[in-house]
Order: structure tokens, then C-alpha cells, then sequence
């Protein structure tokens, strides 16, 4: 069963915080804004919350956030009418090969991981950069996590084994992966990998379903006919995130996020 998402910028936006928090940490790892930085791309820019972390860091250069989904591409318009948006999903070549090929920063925060084919992707977003142009990405490494591990199951189980969709999901490399891929391509004169775990504090474990509504349940949500069915599916994986989670001693809880990042200057 395939299906095309559909994103909900304001339940996105909900963990506006959390969310954009990669992205500063991301940016704060790019060249400085000496004035040599001109034009700036943001792949998969979502509602504009990473791509106005570039205009701060850029504020003089050319910005223009890119996203496969019209509704995040409007709400980007909206709330940041000073950087240019437009739609291409970066998953088809031809969309990608229509961007210019002279940007001085390749950025993308929690993007990739819904692309396919990553040994063509991160070369194609090499080849949109200037040489000594830089590419910057970060990307969901929390596969092992609760929450990750019983949405499958669920998924997987008797009851919705043969009526939520079963492909991947999510197309991340390991580690290890991405650094041959790095390491290998002619494109690449330096770069750098590393991993942060962030540990989030949110007030109850229906933040935590609230968090994924905007995510990884979304698919699983949307693939539903009704929303009596939806309803029994949040409360299955409801009930084992409680089990799964505990709580502090005011209630809140922690909730581990790790997130991979890799830098690569264009040679």
C-alpha cells in the first residue's frame, strides 16, 4: 500500500521549540557570515521555522526553502514573507536538477529521512553547491526508541498487519554508511558525522502522541477510513507509551531524541 502524506504545519508546529533546536545547533556549525555567503538553500523546509535559523545566521543572503508539501509551503509564506519559498520534491531527480547549481550552503533539517535512495540524494545535493560551498543535514536517528518500537509492532500486528502500509518509512543510512558515501564521493574534500540525543522534556505521555501526530504516526493516522479506527489505533500505541515512559516526580517526562548530523564542503 503506497500513499502520499499529508503534512499539517500547526500540529507540526506544536514542538515549534524542540523541533527547530537541531537546526540552530546545525547552523552554528556553518561558515560565518564574512559576506562570501550569497545564496542559501533549505531542502525540505517545512513550515520555514529552520529556514528562518538561516536567515538569522544570513541576513543579507538569498534564502529560498523548498518542500514537496503545498500546505507547509503556505504557512512558510505566511510567517516568513521576507524568504523565498517553493515546492519540489527532492525524491524526484528532475525537481532536484531544476534548481540552480550555486549555492553556497545546502541546508536540510529532518528531511531526508523520507527521501529514498540516499547514495543518489546526498550526491545531488553536493552537486547544487559552488566548490568550497558546504552541505548540511540533519536527520531522526531514533529507530531504537520506544516509541518507534511500538508503533511497529502495532503496525505489524494481526489486527493491522494487512491494512496500514507496510513499506519503509523511513530511508536513513547507518552511520557508518553515510560516512563511505561521504568518504567516497569525488565531490567531497572534507566533512564531518556526529550524533546528538536530545532529552526533551514534555509534560505528559499525550505529548509525546501529540509529537508523533505531526510525524511518524501521521502516515499510519492518515491510512485509516474513519476516525473511530484512528481512535482505537492512538490508544493501543497510547497505552504502551505509558508503560513505556515514566514519569518524573511532577508528572513530566523524558523523552530521548537522537539526531544525526553531517557536514560535507564541496571540493
Amino acid at each position: 500500500m503506497t500513499q502520499t502524506v499529508q503534512w499539517d504545519s500547526e500540529q507540526y508546529l506544536r514542538f515549534r521549540n524542540e523541533r527547530t533546536q537541531p537546526s540552530r545547533d546545525l547552523a552554528m556549525q556553518l561558515p560565518t557570515d564574512d559576506g562570501t555567503v550569497r545564496r542559501v538553500l533549505d531542502i525540505g523546509c517545512g513550515p520555514g521555522n529552520s529556514t528562518a535559523v538561516l536567515r538569522e545566521r544570513y541576513p543579507q543572503a538569498r534564502i529560498l526553502g523548498v518542500d514537496s508539501s503545498p500546505e507547509m509551503i503556505d504557512a512558510a509564506r505566511k510567517a516568513h514573507p521576507d524568504i523565498d519559498f517553493t515546492l519540489c520534491d527532492v525524491s524526484k531527480p528532475g525537481d532536484l536538477a531544476a534548481l540552480p547549481h550555486d549555492f553556497d550552503i545546502v541546508f536540510s533539517n529532518a528531511c531526508i529521512q523520507w527521501v529514498p535512495d540516499h547514495p543518489r540524494l546526498i550526491p545531488a545535493l553536493l552537486g547544487l553547491l559552488r566548490h568550497g560551498g558546504m552541505l548540511a543535514v540533519q536527520t531522526p536517528m531514533n529507530y531504537e526508541e520506544p516509541i518507534h518500537r511500538i508503533i511497529a509492532d502495532v503496525v505489524h500486528s494481526p489486527k493491522y498487519a494487512d491494512r496500514l502500509p507496510q513499506q519503509r518509512e523511513f530511508f536513513n543510512l547507518t552511520p557508518p554508511e553515510y560516512w563511505e558515501l561521504l568518504h567516497g564521493s569525488e565531490l567531497t574534500e572534507t566533512f564531518r558525522i556526529w550524533k546528538i540525543t536530545y532529552m526533551h522534556n514534555l509534560p505528559s505521555h499525550a505529548a509525546i502522541m501529540d509529537w508523533y501526530r505531526g510525524t511518524g504516526l501521521r502516515p499510519y493516522l492518515q491510512a485509516l477510513a474513519d476516525d473511530g479506527e484512528r481512535a482505537a489505533f492512538e490508544n493501543e500505541v497510547f497505552r504502551r507509551v505509558r508503560d513505556a515512559y515514566p514519569t518524573q516526580s511532577d508528572g513530566s517526562i523524558i523523552f530521548p531524541f537522537p539526531r544525526f548530523f553531517f557536514t560535507a564542503v564541496r571540493g
